[in-house]
């Protein structure tokens, strides 16, 4: 809700005429957003809890000292202390606070009893642009809370607009892994037993027939990896004639793994009147085809840079050493960590066998840890993420299968025991910590191997204001120098072609009669 005031600005014991006002006109320009002068908040927050008997046209007498902002100052302020630009028209203010929102008292009170306080930058923005039903895309990094800021709405959708008949799902959520995909089911769940929805989570790696099934009997909300999705369609197991909200998280990660006809095959199968939210990281061209292709007309809210970058909240620390000395630091980073006291610890190798081996040094020097890769099979990895979940484990070492999408409260570390191919891969690695505001560290072991990834290394550190070591600034000097010697022009002696060998073995032949 908004007021509209009688007076341009107050000052102590002023009378004030108070009228409620429709949330969605908060833009007019006769619409004030009232702030208390000690920050404590806002004006309507403060009297609405304590006058719950003010009604239209009622007068109260004003206490405190308030400052009047139009709505749209208001909104500024905020954009630019969270660093977000919006691309679009008529973008409704954004829900600084539960209170204030426009939400139906059920999710208010739903919000309440998980203990929710404040919304994240992408929640305050993305829910009234998504409760407003206009096409949406967000930018921003992992970790800042998406997946309320899109389930939110999707489940008003469900509770306040009646769906068409069938038994097709009303929701569709795509994401990129099995594991994140399971990640957005389990917040979903706790809708499912509020509000009588159903919810199904469907992947491959696992037999067909119980998603099969489930599908059969109906469902509200499909979580779906791209590739058994389209499985399902083709073999006309469901159909999305129903669907009316569609959901792409991670949509880059997505197309970098080339999911991109699988994803564009469901969006032609979803009806014309539909709205579409699409979630990603970085927006490079593919993305932006893509929703030019299927949104039409949307909001955009970017979240800090476009380009992706390492969370600001995450401590880098940067290991150099030889290849042979590579364990001991390992282990060294260990013993240091466990006498500061550690939360969960995450670590990174890039190969699969590495896993399992690095998992047993673990055990044999008492660090309890469990591993987690491409070749263990669903179940191994459901019992693996659950254990380091519910914390009977606190080491979980895994290859970049678990980079993306793996959501686990309480990490406080990261250790890139191996450094991956890219520093985009290095970002996603690190941000498995810091999430939600949190603080987060990030150990990194580079030996000479990793020279080539030195330069990029630097640029991201220096992006996140991180402290850059003389070893690593070495290093990445050596291998430039390297590079540049290696392309130095060098003297070759001409080699013979065959006309030239045919003409020495006829004067070897005709001079060796003499």
């Amino acid at each position: 809700m908004a007021l509209k005031i009688a007076k341009s600005f107050m000052r102590r014991n002023d009378l004030v005429k108070l009228f409620y006002q429709d949330g969605k006109q908060l833009l007019q320009s006769k619409t004030y957003v009232l702030t208390v002068s000690t920050n404590r908040s806002t004006f309507f927050g403060t009297y609405a809890r304590k006058q719950n008997n003010l009604k239209f046209g009622k007068q109260i007498l004003c206490n405190r000292f308030y400052s009047v902002k139009t709505a749209e100052e208001s909104d500024a302020e905020y954009y630019k202390e969270h660093n977000i630009t919006i691309v679009g028209e008529d973008i409704p203010s954004p829900f600084k606070d539960i209170d204030n929102s426009y939400f139906p008292e059920y999710i208010k009170q739903f919000l309440d009893a998980q203990g929710f306080t404040k919304p994240t930058v992408i929640q305050a923005q993305g829910w009234p642009i998504a409760i407003s039903g206009k096409n949406f895309v967000g930018i921003a990094q992992t970790g800042t809370g998406k997946t309320l800021a899109y389930l939110l709405p999707a489940v008003i959708q469900l509770k306040e607009k009646e769906g068409r008949k069938g038994r097709g799902p009303r929701v569709l959520i795509l994401a990129p892994t099995r594991e994140l995909a399971r990640q957005i089911e389990e917040v979903a769940k706790e809708f499912q037993k509020l509000f009588n929805l159903r919810c199904l989570c469907i992947y491959g790696g696992v037999s067909r027939i119980p998603q099969m099934e489930a599908l059969k009997n109906g469902v509200d909300i499909l979580i779906a990896t791209p590739g058994r999705l389209n499985d399902f369609l083709d073999s006309k197991v469901t159909n999305l004639s129903r669907c009316g909200y569609v959901v792409l998280d991670e949509a880059d990660r997505m197309l970098d793994m080339g999911f991109e006809p699988q994803i564009r095959k469901a969006l032609e199968d979803v009806p014309l009147e539909r709205q579409i939210l699409m979630f990603s990281a970085t927006w490079p061209k593919e993305v932006q085809y893509l929703a030019k292709d299927y949104l039409g007309e949307f909001v955009q809210v970017n979240v800090g840079s476009t380009e992706l970058s390492a969370n600001h909240n995450i401590k880098q620390h940067i290991h150099v050493c030889e290849q042979e000395e590579k364990m001991a630091k390992f282990k060294s980073i260990m013993h240091e960590m466990s006498g500061e006291g550690f939360g969960k610890v995450l670590v990174f190798t890039n190969t699969k066998r590495f896993v399992d081996s690095l998992t047993l040094t673990l055990k044999r020097n008492g660090w309890p840890a469990v591993g987690i890769h491409g070749d263990k099979s669903q179940q191994q990895r459901d019992v693996t993420i659950n254990k380091f979940r519910s914390g009977s484990t606190n080491v979980l070492v895994a290859t970049d299968v678990a980079a993306r999408g793996l959501d686990v409260d309480g990490v406080t570390h990261v250790i890139n025991y191996d450094f991956p191919n890219t520093s985009e891969d290095y970002i996603h690695r690190i941000g498995r910590t810091g999430r939600l505001q949190n603080k987060g560290v990030a150990h990194t072991i580079l030996t000479t191997e990793d020279a080539r990834q030195a330069r990029s290394l630097i640029a991201v550190l220096k992006e996140a204001n991180q402290e850059i070591p003389k070893e690593l600034e070495d290093l990445a000097r050596d291998y430039r120098s390297m590079k540049i010697s290696d392309k130095q022009p060098r003297y070759s002696p001409k080699k013979p072609t065959w006309a030239t060998k045919k003409w020495n073995n006829f004067r070897s032949d005709r001079y060796s009669r003499y």
